[in-house]
């Protein structure tokens, strides 16, 4: 038993420890300082602190006196008890118990004789994790230890969940910046107003779902010579949204850019592009877009559809929409020899070409109902005869009155394209 002396000795030490732990510590120096604290207030040889990972059910080792990191499952030997039953658990011969697990021993070389393991419960009675504490200076733990455990405990629970607390808001302001960063460096990549293109009106629109898009869109002006001027037109949608679809895509637009203007023709330009998305992408990733040139001499419209539909074509002269249907697979499912014969559009006077990213068509409002192509067709030809940054702007705001608060689950993009009435 130990006398009084040693009592208020313990009590001093347990004192010192709580003050030591009061201190902003990040997870490893709190963790570090707890396994340092925790052998000198029960004068045990080493200790281990194994923190509980919910999502996976899991115990792992952040941080020991002895090893690198471990993981088990939380429900399995001693460790796994003590945090399962919220309780302590004293071991007077490790080797004796079966739930001991010898193999740490045998891999360092340490002989494991008396173990108290003790859990780590937070503030709202939540598991944290256990703390095992190992050989002990008099040999074996007793009842003065596992009340001195048991007060050390709390403060260790809570000093760990402080600094976890304080880590994943570091880690979460961290992670706004970059996105932040990302977003701007995304949307500075995005042609600002639409060029100006002899008879033709242009206008665009990109809005996110999340900070990074999995959606672009470009209008790149090529000039051969004096009577020799081109428009090639891109959308593009990553499957998924977010920094590693906006990758994607971001790649998508430098290749096109510098294909574009080394003079590479349509379908060279898309075989290229595919076939190297093939290479770069996993196999659960693709990219669905609209690759076109636009002739202004011929107004002739030639594209891929690579994926992406449906395609919307309005005929002024006939007051008539056709709802067109890709021309082939996504970009990067695997390699192509060889693609089909671009299609083509012919523009007459007052006609509109209308490309949307499914973000608009599956728009979902409370009841779950999409907003769908009708709605669409049905503003283009209602809008005919307007300006296409006015009828854009309609299609936005209707989208917007039709969604009525529901949150946006896809990006959002729109490329409208429009020969001038005579």
């Amino acid at each position: 038993m130990p006398d009084a002396t040693d009592s208020s000795e313990s009590l001093k030490k347990i004192l010192r420890v709580a003050r030591q732990l009061s201190r902003p510590f990040d997870i490893k120096e709190a963790l570090e300082q707890i396994v340092d604290s925790g052998c000198e207030v029960l004068r045990a040889d080493r200790a281990s602190v194994f923190l509980f990972d919910p999502f996976r059910n899991e115990l792992y080792g952040e941080a020991t006196s002895s090893r690198d990191e471990i993981r088990f499952p939380a429900d399995k030997g001693i460790a796994g008890q003590c945090l399962t039953e919220g309780r302590m658990i004293r071991v007077d011969d490790c080797y004796a118990d079966p739930r001991f697990n010898r193999k740490v021993d045998e891999e360092t070389g340490y002989r494991s004789k008396a173990l108290l393991s003790v859990p780590l419960i937070g503030i709202e009675q939540e598991p944290v994790g256990v703390m095992q504490l190992l050989n002990p200076e008099r040999g074996h733990f007793d009842a003065s230890d596992e009340s001195l455990a048991e007060m050390f405990a709390g403060f260790a629970s809570v000093a760990i969940q402080r600094a976890k607390n304080v880590e994943d808001r570091l880690r979460t302001a961290k992670m706004e910046h970059d996105l932040s960063l990302a977003r701007e460096i995304q949307q500075g990549l995005l042609p600002g107003d639409p060029p100006e293109f002899g008879e033709y009106e242009l206008a665009v629109h990109s809005r996110p779902a999340d900070e990074t898009g999995g959606d672009i869109y470009d209008l790149v002006t090529i000039t051969n010579g004096p009577d020799d001027t081109s428009l090639t037109i891109l959308l593009a949608d990553a499957t998924g949204h977010g920094i590693g679809a906006a990758l994607s895509v971001t790649q998508v637009r430098s290749m096109l850019r510098m294909a574009a203007r080394a003079g590479v023709d349509l379908n060279g330009l898309c075989l290229h592009l595919n076939n190297q998305l093939a290479a770069d992408l996993p196999s659960s990733k693709f990219v669905t877009a609209f690759i076109g040139n636009l002739d202004p001499r011929r107004h002739v419209l030639s594209y891929q559809a690579m994926g992406q539909a449906p395609l919307l074509h309005f005929h002024a002269a006939t007051q008539e929409l056709d709802i067109l249907a890709a021309s082939t697979l996504p970009m990067g499912l695997f390699e192509h020899p060889s693609l089909p014969e671009p299609l083509t559009m012919e523009l007459d006077a007052g006609d509109t070409v209308l490309l949307l990213s499914d973000g608009v068509y599956e728009y979902a409002n409370a009841a779950n109902e999409q907003f769908g192509e009708d709605r669409v067709a049905e503003i283009v030809k209602s809008s005919a005869d307007e300006n296409v940054k006015v009828t854009l702007e309609t299609l936005l705001r209707d989208l917007d009155e039709f969604a009525d608060g529901a949150p946006q689950e896809d990006d959002i993009t729109a490329v409208m394209i429009k020969r001038r009435p005579r």
